[in-house]
């Protein structure tokens, strides 16, 4: 059987989306107060936006399938990022008083909202978003959430003051979601932590507890995925963005393989991954991106098939599964779809 594929979350907004975006922020006066720009552009799609986000919704899930992927995802199109997105249904966040934060080790700075009370779920709405997403196609739809460390990270703390305590409880709170998801029907859930790459230490001292914490009780039929990416550019081809430590996989790999994580996204289309990482995994499944997302340079399918081949010499077909290093959302979506096709491609031939 031909290798599996997915996508990792984020795929170009359409046009007509006209949502404030990670990848393409306007500069103005107001676009530093993310809940400004969010309410704003909601408003100036007028009383059909919940059509207009489904439409988009359906169309990045339509150019996925139609590229080969096997377990697509919503492309994130209702969210400008996927951290904010899921604080605005958390107790304890702040999205009117800002602070700013230097993130991404000293890569960018930003006013960002501000946890100032007790961290608890408020609304549980994915299980909504699945159901939105899964209706657009016959094929298991992946949900994406931010992990406990990257939300810890990329806002700012005014009451805990301490990484574990904020993130244990981050991970009740994205729990409920978990269990909410599973109970909705969803096979496949993606909890993202890019930053135990950049911080395998933390990631080691109390990362993955609270990993766990958010997987608790998610029953065995759904596959229990994390995403470990190394960074994204500030922009398409620009090679001196700072990325996490090469050797941070290799820091986390014995406790990723000891966890109840049943596969785990790693970034390989960037820089290649020496075959002793792949070696020291027996059971988890890889997720390998075989694709860049910030290059603009369309892979051709036989070097995806040869690399393929290489990483085949180290993991069982069976617990291999092809995908981009992260989200396609600086792509564009000409060139977004021309890099899962040659993926889709690379990946069938085998």
């Amino acid at each position: 059987m031909p290798i599996s594929t997915t996508c990792i979350g984020a795929y170009p907004k359409p046009d007509y989306v006209r949502l404030p975006d990670w990848f393409n922020i306007p500069a103005g006066p107001d676009t530093s107060d993310p809940t400004l720009l969010w309410e704003a552009a909601l408003q100036a799609m007028g009383p059909d936006a919940k059509d207009i986000i489904d439409r988009g919704i359906g169309e990045a899930i339509a150019d996925q399938v139609e590229a080969g992927i096997d377990i697509p995802t919503d492309g994130e199109i209702p969210r400008e990022n996927y951290i904010h997105y899921h604080c605005r249904h958390l107790e304890g966040f702040d999205f009117k008083r800002l602070t700013e934060k230097v993130l991404r080790n000293g890569a960018y700075s930003a006013r960002l909202p501000t946890i100032r009370g007790p961290v608890s779920a408020r609304d549980l709405f994915l299980a909504d978003d699945y159901r939105r997403a899964q209706a657009h196609t016959d094929r298991p739809v992946k949900v994406t959430m931010p992990g406990p460390m990257t939300i810890t990270d990329t806002n700012a703390d005014d009451f805990y003051h301490d990484g574990a305590r904020l993130g244990a409880d981050l991970a009740e709170a994205l729990n409920r979601e978990v269990l909410s998801l599973a109970e909705a029907g969803c096979r496949h859930i993606q909890i993202d932590e890019p930053l135990f790459a950049r911080k395998p230490r933390e990631a080691l001292e109390y990362g993955f507890d609270n990993l766990e914490r958010a997987f608790h009780g998610c029953p065995d039929h759904v596959t229990r995925t994390v995403h470990m990416c190394c960074g994204y550019p500030d922009r398409l081809d620009n090679p001196d963005y700072p990325k996490a430590d090469r050797n941070a996989y290799l820091e986390l790999a014995d406790a990723i393989e000891s966890s109840s994580i049943d596969a785990v996204s790693l970034e390989d289309a960037h820089r290649h991954n020496g075959a002793e990482l792949f070696a020291r995994f027996r059971h988890t499944t890889l997720i390998v991106g075989f694709v860049a997302i910030a290059r603009s340079r369309v892979e051709e399918v036989e070097e995806i098939r040869a690399r393929m081949r290489e990483v085949l010499r180290h993991v069982d077909a069976d617990r291999l599964v092809a995908a981009p290093d992260c989200g396609l959302g600086l792509l564009g979506r000409d060139r977004a779809r021309a890099k899962l096709a040659s993926l889709c491609r690379a990946a069938r031939s085998l």
